[in-house]
């Protein structure tokens, strides 16, 4: 017995200490390549019926299924030392031929750990393990176990690794992530990795699956080519749909080339994967071209006449959200227009604009005030107010707490434009405004969250957590600058402190989307950027500023990197469109979308200011230009389209649509297109350090400097004209706040469609 107990304390100390080396093993220690083959049966759903694994090693030849294989490894510049290996994995079929096949490069972790943060950008945050239930779109929570203020985080059926026993694999095409790549933080070891890939071999689109073994100690990651998912693909909100990709068929003289770029570097904390994420995630792709056909005045004239034309209710005096199909695309008070539209039709629309802003305000106070305090959700008719998603009984009074947030953000910008334009703000919509602003507090005061909805009578939180309420911080400073209750302040302090410890230090951000349950999404991960700033510029800390940085750095995820290339036939791809600077919406709704659901981008400008980090001037140079090139209009035609109407989605994969192919109507991506127009400058300066950036569709190019003077020649590549918004500032100035309101009266220029003109600034 006693030769047994110290066998067994000897055993359980061997253990002891071969988990203390694994866990002090570097990440670069613990991985090896293989290659693998794979053949499927297309009638089962692309079940594999055979594969077979070799080792990596250059110059092998390998034998499968009576083909014969080559493979040739090239290792590009060695910086082994600082952690980066860039290689390319070469095979060629030398003889034979395979069918309904596939080949992949594996990336094997034999020191893996499921306490990993896995990040795939805009399709897995931290690996998506959590709670998820199956309900199909739009998913609302329906078990009452699951309603309440403190349930957590519970996404719809979407990709995931699991979080509990059994197999845990993810299967996901290249075109489901802003860049093709795999990334994961190790608590442990306090360290990052990177993988970067290409989208496509001649093939089709790659695969990059992620497979842990049964005691989650190893994990396979792999790039596949191509792409094919075994039995089950995603579909909105169905992770069961079945597969029909099609496997490929391998000939004599057929080359596969697989390109990885890896990073394996120190990282105390888990930001700092997304900061070094942000910095090499174009590595492979470059800085790629846009797509400039039309300029933002010429889009906003056209945007201006359809608003006014076709969401213009008369009768009861207020813009549709839409075509007002449903109550959805009626009225909404924010996340999808309502009062966001309104403030880029009064700064800078017509006469006729300006008189129906005014009276969509007074439409709107004070009958579009919940019992609560907080807006109605949404409406419609004109007469009807609605408190959540009818189309569901028990949500029928579920308020989205970000849409109030979105109103008072908005609403307090436009009430500061109505005093610049010397317009006289009613005692309603001041009351009114500030009522709302109070019932944040209230919120905050009674449950230290905001929750993702709220009732619309009572005010109580129906389901907790997340960030809907992102945006809140921001517009609770705007109400402290207005009505000058420092209580405003101090709650917005409050809120963005829960935001930052809960949820930014943690990597995620979820629950922005009405239609969307918790999803980790890019609304309120934008959203945060704002609330974070406005804290900062209104209190000095900057802990702030820190704060934003690294929301940004989170968001730029969300963001394509790269134009992705469309399939020749699809509607997206005859069209042209370049993908890059699509804004994913949600790991639910996987798809990239023409700007930022629904703001202009203007935090980033901000950061640019407060940091002169260009990466935040790039990101939104990637955003703006994606924009416009998805405006239906003489000058782009968009077949099925009216003109001014604009679709929701860059679609680079499966989810809903097809690969490439449109969603046909009138959506929020209009408003952004808007607000991009009046808040973002066509054109930035900064005469003193030579530095300049087009963010409208036209493009400049230094032509001479001086000790006093910068000329710039401006080129309209277009076929309409443009009148281009500029700010030029000398960077003694950069540290100055920058209104929402900055661009109003500002310096415009003309240029005329083909034509270049000099412009000069002053250094």
């Amino acid at each position: 017995m006693k030769k047994r107990m110290a066998f067994m304390v000897l055993s359980i100390a061997m253990l002891n200490t071969h988990a203390e080396v694994l866990q002090n093993r570097s990440l670069k220690d613990s991985i090896s390549f293989t290659v693998g083959f794979k053949t499927y049966d297309p009638d089962y759903f692309n079940k594999v019926i055979r594969e077979e694994q070799v080792e990596a090693i250059s110059g092998n030849a390998i034998s499968y299924q009576g083909s014969q294989w080559r493979l040739e490894i090239i290792t590009g510049e060695n910086l082994a030392e600082k952690g980066i290996r860039d290689m390319i994995f070469e095979l060629v079929c030398t003889q034979g031929s395979i069918a309904n096949a596939s080949v992949a490069v594996n990336i094997n972790f034999d020191d893996w750990s499921k306490d990993n943060f896995v990040m795939v950008p805009a399709a897995l945050y931290n690996g998506n393990r959590y709670p998820w239930r199956r309900i199909r779109y739009s998913p609302k929570l329906m078990d009452p176990r699951d309603i309440g203020p403190d349930k957590g985080i519970i996404l719809s059926d979407v990709p995931r690794l699991n979080r509990g026993r059994g197999p845990s694999r993810v299967q996901l095409r290249s075109g489901a992530m802003t860049t093709p790549s795999f990334s994961f933080w190790d608590p442990a070891k306090k360290q990052g990795f990177i993988l970067l890939t290409e989208q496509a071999t001649r093939f089709g689109d790659n695969g990059i699956f992620i497979e842990e073994n049964k005691r989650r100690d190893k994990a396979v990651v792999s790039v596949v080519a191509p792409v094919v998912r075994e039995f089950h693909k995603y579909f909105i909100t169905d992770s069961q749909f079945p597969s029909d990709d099609p496997p490929a068929t391998f000939s004599q003289g057929d080359t596969i080339r697989f390109r990885l770029k890896m990073f394996v570097f120190d990282s105390p904390r888990l930001q700092g994967l997304y900061d070094r994420f942000a910095r090499v995630c174009k590595d492979l792709t470059g800085k790629a071209d846009y797509n400039n056909v039309l300029p933002l005045s010429e889009a906003f004239r056209v945007q201006q006449q359809k608003f006014n034309s076709d969401n213009w209710v008369e009768e009861h005096g207020y813009y549709s959200v839409g075509m007002r199909n449903m109550f959805l695309q009626d009225w909404q008070i924010g996340w999808t227009g309502g009062m966001i539209s309104t403030y880029p039709l009064l700064f800078a629309g017509n006469e006729v604009s300006e008189k129906n802003v005014i009276r969509n305000f007074d439409w709107l106070f004070p009958d579009g005030l919940s019992p609560s305090g907080f807006f109605w959700d949404s409406g419609e008719h004109g007469t009807k107010w609605y408190g959540g998603d009818i189309r569901k009984p028990h949500t029928k009074n579920w308020h989205l707490v970000r849409k109030s947030g979105d109103g008072l953000f908005f609403i307090l910008q436009q009430l500061g434009l109505m005093k610049l334009k010397g317009i006289t703000i009613k005692q309603s919509w001041d009351e009114g405004t500030k009522g709302v602003a109070d019932a944040f507090v209230k919120l905050w005061e009674e449950n230290a969250q905001l929750g993702q909805f709220v009732d619309s009578n009572s005010g109580e939180i129906q389901v907790g957590g997340s960030t809907s309420g992102g945006i809140v911080p921001a517009a609770l400073v705007l109400a402290y600058r207005r009505y000058g209750d420092r209580k405003y302040l101090e709650t917005a302090i409050q809120i963005a402190d829960h935001y930052y410890t809960n949820y930014t230090v943690k990597g995620l951000t979820c629950g922005g989307p009405g239609d969307a349950m918790q999803n980790f999404d890019s609304e309120s991960s934008y959203a945060l950027i704002e609330g974070y700033f406005c804290v900062y510029e209104e209190t000095g800390d900057k802990k702030w500023l820190q704060a934003a940085e690294e929301a940004a750095k989170q968001f730029s995820t969300w963001v394509m990197s790269y134009n992705y290339k469309f399939p020749e036939a699809s509607t997206q791809g005859k069209l042209g469109i370049k993908a890059i600077g699509a804004v994913f919406a949600n790991t639910q709704n996987t798809h990239g979308s023409p700007g930022i659901c629904t703001h202009s981008g203007i935090a980033l400008l901000r950061l640019y200011r407060a940091t002169m980090d260009q990466f935040y001037l790039e990101l939104l140079n990637d955003i703006t230009h994606a924009i416009p090139q998805c405006l239906s209009h003489p000058a782009n035609k968009i077949e099925g389209m009216q003109d001014g109407w604009m679709g929701e989605r860059i679609n680079t994969t499966d989810w809903l649509e097809g690969i490439g192919e449109l969603m046909y109507g009138s959506t929020w991506s209009e408003t952004s297109l808007m607000l991009t127009y009046t808040q973002i400058p066509g054109l930035y300066v900064i005469p003193d350090k030579s530095e300049f950036i087009c963010f409208d569709n036209l493009e400049a190019r230094l032509l001479k400097e001086t000790r006093n003077k910068l000329v710039l020649e401006v080129k309209n590549p277009t076929q309409v004209d443009a009148r281009i918004r500029i700010l030029s500032e000398n960077s003694n100035r950069l540290h100055q706040p920058l209104g929402y309101n900055y661009l109003f009266k500002g310096r415009e220029e003309f240029i005329a469609a083909g034509k270049t003109r000099q412009l000069t600034f002053e250094r």
